[in-house]
């Protein structure tokens, strides 16, 4: 297995690796490549928007481990295959315990791809951003914008969107609905926190 640094640079072998992670994601399979061992190179999650065309993968690479090292990808749809856009490295985030909703930024990036069809200009290329989702154990799925997504077993997620530049900084609605379908909490575009713990922060005070 390459190290680290070589990983997450932008060739061929990272990305046939994305794209794989990719393809697994949207036939419904495990993302986590099975020739890999999850003590190297775990992928946490992966989130495909086929509708408009991108991707985002969260990676963690010797996740238990003091050299530990989180990256995010984000993948756009071009010349009839995935190709990486970019992303950004950590050190990662500290488990969080989590009673029903918590968000945190994960990133985003120029469309590259569509800023490079001419005539368009930069200003015309979309933004793509993704958020780290994690979720209660009452939590059954997950609402980003119109779309829906199962909550895997870790309650760990990455959800992707693209949005016009002028309002990239803001993301889609979030709400957690119960194995019921009832919504248990949600997070509009720019709430810090979800409403069940405003409601609980209320009933504290």
């Amino acid at each position: 297995m390459q190290a680290w640094g070589e990983v997450v640079g932008v060739g061929a072998r990272w990305e046939s690796f994305l794209r794989g992670v990719v393809k697994r994601a949207l036939a419904g399979e495990e993302p986590q490549p099975w020739w890999v061992p999850r003590r190297v190179l775990t992928v946490v999650s992966a989130d495909v928007d086929d509708t408009a065309g991108v991707g985002a993968i969260w990676i963690l690479w010797r996740p238990n481990s003091s050299r530990m090292r989180e990256h995010i990808a984000l993948l756009e749809w071009f010349g009839k295959q995935w190709r990486y856009v970019g992303g950004g490295s950590g050190s990662g985030d500290d488990p969080v315990d989590v009673d029903v909703l918590d968000v945190c930024n994960g990133g985003g990036v120029l469309s590259l791809t569509r800023s490079l069809d001419l005539p368009r200009s930069l200003a015309a290329a979309p933004w793509i951003s993704c958020v780290k989702v994690r979720l209660g154990q009452d939590v059954g799925q997950v609402l980003i914008g119109a779309r829906r997504i199962e909550v895997p077993e870790q309650r760990s997620l990455l959800a992707v969107w693209t949005s016009p530049q002028s309002s990239r900084g803001v993301r889609p609605v979030i709400v957690a609905l119960g194995r019921d379908g009832a919504e248990l909490s949600r997070m509009g575009p720019h709430d810090s926190l979800d409403t069940h713990t405003w409601a609980r922060l209320r009933e504290e005070s």
